[in-house]
């Protein structure tokens, strides 16, 4: 009988629990603001905004900066759908931008051409996606966004814990950073929580006001509202209850520990599937935190998902770009052959299981099973 592997499964322990009834005993602390006080600190960022989710707070920060319709946001086209989604909720134009050649975030060449060619004070900011942590250059990056004066939002949801030059991604020189301690894209029910960080007072405290209705009151130590409270803006509920910020407070304190069980996977699968036909392998990094692993599959990369799911062993495609999705193409008529890497990558990806709870026997089922469908492969 075949394994059965799913894509992504969450790592919990005691520590989850006991987090979680200590707000059932209903003390008079607040999970929120300690666990928005231990990013902050482990980012080493001032401000640390926490949401009920990542989509969440790509909409509160879009608000903070005060997008408006006609608006424009640059973005790659290979970017979760939440990104284009969060900025046409605001019947703003998300502009998509092809990745690089032989990577999977955006091409900083043909960002920086599209901005020379149609700089306008419609065009507003960019969510830059890191893909599985892995950061673009930002140092040419922060010199783009601060020559064509537009606001940086990054979406470092996959990117908790990485470093660039030695320093915390979302403490360097981004308006705003997007964090979730959920790596699977919304698969998980459990943990599902999103964050925006900032070293911009004002952005925080919009940010803030936004996030529950706008009201502006005092708090008894409970979390009930004062007698008397006030509305100054529209707002959202975007809010996370004591209940997920103690789940998301254990195991945010699990980071460091999750980033070293993901390298320890990723090496493993690089040493064990080095040099199979038809298989292209990531470069290690033992600095790189691996919150995907994605591989290429150079002939029908489809057939092979389908023999790998026949051996128990799911899958993920990371990500189908933005205008290949029927709303955005029909929407903005875009043609299939517009961003060509981006389509020739995406014809070949296939993103591995890798989570901190998969143990070495189900990584070695994966191996064994890619090592046997390669060596059968067409």
């Amino acid at each position: 009988m075949n394994k059965e592997i799913p894509f992504y499964k969450p790592s919990i322990d005691e520590t989850e629990l006991a987090q979680i009834q200590e707000v059932l005993k209903v003390q008079k602390t607040s999970k929120v603001e300690e666990l928005e006080s231990e990013v902050q600190q482990y980012i080493g960022a001032p401000y640390a905004i926490a949401t009920c989710n990542a989509t969440a707070a790509i909409h509160l920060a879009l608000s903070a900066m005060e997008l408006k319709r006609a608006d424009k946001v640059l973005m790659s086209v290979n970017s979760f759908p939440s990104l284009p989604e969060t900025v046409r909720h605001f019947d703003a134009e998300p502009i998509f931008i092809d990745i690089e050649e032989d990577g999977y975030n955006i091409d900083l060449n043909k960002l920086e051409d599209y901005l020379e060619e149609n700089n306008s004070k419609k065009l507003r900011g960019a969510i830059i996606s890191f893909v599985a942590g892995q950061t673009p250059d930002l140092n040419r990056l922060y010199k783009i966004v601060k020559k064509y004066n537009i606001t940086l939002i990054e979406d470092a949801t996959t990117a908790l814990g990485s470093m660039y030059e030695d320093k915390m991604v979302g403490s360097l020189n981004a308006d705003m950073t997007i964090f979730s301690t959920n790596y699977s894209n919304g698969r998980s029910s459990l943990n599902n929580s999103g964050f925006i960080v900032t070293s911009n007072e004002e952005l925080a405290t919009k940010a803030k006001l936004l996030r529950t209705h706008a009201i502006t009151t005092s708090y008894d130590d409970y979390g009930n509202l004062d007698y008397i409270y006030d509305v100054v803006d529209i707002g959202y509920k975007y809010d996370m209850t004591d209940l997920e910020a103690a789940f998301n407070l254990a195991q945010f304190y699990k980071t460091n520990e999750f980033c070293e069980r993901r390298a320890e996977i990723a090496k493993i699968y690089n040493d064990k599937l080095q040099g199979l036909k038809h298989i292209s392998l990531p470069k290690y990094d033992e600095d790189f935190i691996f919150s995907q692993y994605t591989i290429k599959i150079s002939r029908n990369r489809d057939g092979f998902a389908r023999a790998l799911k026949e051996e128990g062993i799911s899958t993920g495609l990371n990500y189908i770009p933005l205008h290949l999705l029927s709303y955005y193409k029909q929407k903005y008529k875009l043609k299939i052959t517009a961003y060509p890497n981006a389509l020739n990558t995406y014809g070949q990806i296939l993103s591995l299981p890798i989570y901190p709870s998969l143990s070495d026997e189900d990584v070695e089922y994966i191996c064994s099973t890619i090592i046997k469908i390669a060596n059968d492969w067409i």
